[in-house]
């Protein structure tokens, strides 16, 4: 048969051929998704490469054979004078869709090889890959326009000036969202896994994901919080990636010693504390020199303040020094490494610890912290010093036990435990 006889036949059975060509576009996607898509899933699962299981996963084989009939449907379409207007025009809407929704499809592919790769340091790709999204929709689009109406993109395109001022206010927010990922990552203000705290959003916790127009938190509590893009560069917050990167976590934390138990060692307590390995050399070295100065001026040395002496809570600082120093978890060099008496408060003298341990896991780090202020709370009473705690109830009952119990005691036991107390029973 010819094609002038094929052309003269489906234009007396035009319902017939239609049917046909149906039914022919049925047959081939039939057959492209079961040797195309098919065996494309089931390459993928047989390699070992984990990039092409992600390619076929967002290529979604099974709906992109679906430019097969389509394509076919557009090809006979001049068979069809009556309806071949209509069938282009459609086929063609169909095509320029599904490739759309393709490429932007293959968009997240791009993202996650690149998230999923050795190199990747954090830094986050998504936003531009959601500009890129919005352009092709936005293209598709025109392209849409143009093929129902038939008129050329070019003019559409040109007509674009009249509505740029409604386009502004519809895509405030994105454009927002654009130039601050931008800023986001040339500066480097933000990477997915850095731990961030923004106290206006409540946010304290994980960065989990960086898009176009928000940013996710995974908080502490396992709780998210969603801070728009362009939020994040006109509020206040704070980024604790520099932990990581130093290598050191801070310590800072401080010890508050009861005032009215520090005091000048005598022989006794020097000679107890000169048995600590630790402060053995340092205590040596003190003694020495207490003892040349009596020796120099044994005539008129009576009073603990005569000449050079030694307090219990310097002792214990240099303690707290030597203890440090020896522990291979803390940083001996390169960060500030300090122990230090801060002003008196009504609590007490505090002794703080300002140090930076190797390791910046959250946990490591207070498994660290919590051994060395459970040791330096046992240690203290060993130099005769005592921390200082709020007295509690129990402290309140022990001293009323104590002035019940001695009531039949001599007036002047009595006398002393009862001035103790004020009118309320508050100690004085």
């Amino acid at each position: 048969m010819s094609a002038t006889e094929l052309q003269a036949w489906i234009d007396q059975n035009t319902i017939l051929a239609l049917s046909g060509m149906i039914l022919l576009g049925v047959v081939v996607l039939l057959l492209a998704r079961s040797v195309i898509a098919s065996n494309l899933l089931r390459l993928a699962k047989r390699t070992a490469n984990k990039y092409d299981d992600i390619i076929v996963r967002d290529l979604h084989p099974y709906r992109l054979v679906w430019l097969a009939p389509l394509i076919l449907f557009y090809a006979l379409a001049h068979f069809f004078p009556a309806y071949q207007r209509y069938i282009e025009v459609v086929s063609l809407f169909a095509i320029l869709w599904l490739a759309a929704i393709t490429l932007i499809s293959l968009l997240n592919t791009v993202n996650d090889v690149y998230e999923s790769s050795k190199g990747y340091s954090g830094v986050s790709i998504q936003g531009y890959l959601d500009i890129a999204k919005i352009l092709i929709a936005a293209v598709a689009i025109i392209l849409s326009i143009a093929l129902v109406t038939g008129q050329s993109p070019l003019v559409l395109l040109t007509g674009l000036g009249a509505v740029t001022a409604v386009l502004l206010l519809v895509f405030h927010d994105t454009i927002l969202a654009i130039i601050a990922s931008i800023q986001i990552v040339v500066h480097e203000l933000i990477k997915e896994g850095d731990w961030i705290e923004v106290p206006s959003y409540e946010a304290d916790g994980e960065v989990a994901n960086i898009s176009l127009h928000a940013i996710k938190v995974r908080n502490a509590d396992m709780t998210y919080t969603v801070i728009p893009t362009y939020r994040i560069v006109e509020v206040a917050y704070k980024n604790y990636r520099g932990i990581k990167e130093s290598g050191g976590r801070r310590i800072q934390r401080s010890l508050l010693v009861d005032m009215i138990s520090i005091k000048f060692c005598d022989d006794e307590m020097l000679e107890k504390l000169r048995k600590i390995d630790l402060i053995h050399d340092i205590l040596k070295s003190k003694i020495k020199k207490i003892e040349e100065y009596r020796m120099v001026h044994q005539e008129h040395y009576d009073s603990p303040l005569d000449g050079p002496q030694i307090t219990n809570i310097e002792i214990f600082r240099a303690y707290i020094v030597a203890y440090l120093r020896s522990r291979p978890d803390l940083h001996q060099t390169g960060m500030p490494f300090l122990v230090r008496a801060l002003s008196p408060r009504p609590g007490g003298l505090p002794i703080e610890v300002y140090v930076f341990t190797k390791t910046t896991e959250w946990e490591a780090f207070e498994l660290i912290q919590s051994e060395i202020f459970d040791h330096l709370l046992a240690a203290a009473n060993y130099f005769d010093l005592v921390v200082f705690q709020e007295p509690t109830g129990l402290d309140f009952s022990n001293v009323a036990r104590a002035l019940m119990d001695t009531r039949g005691s001599t007036p002047a036991v009595s006398g002393m435990l009862e001035a103790r107390l004020d009118g309320d029973g508050a100690v004085n």
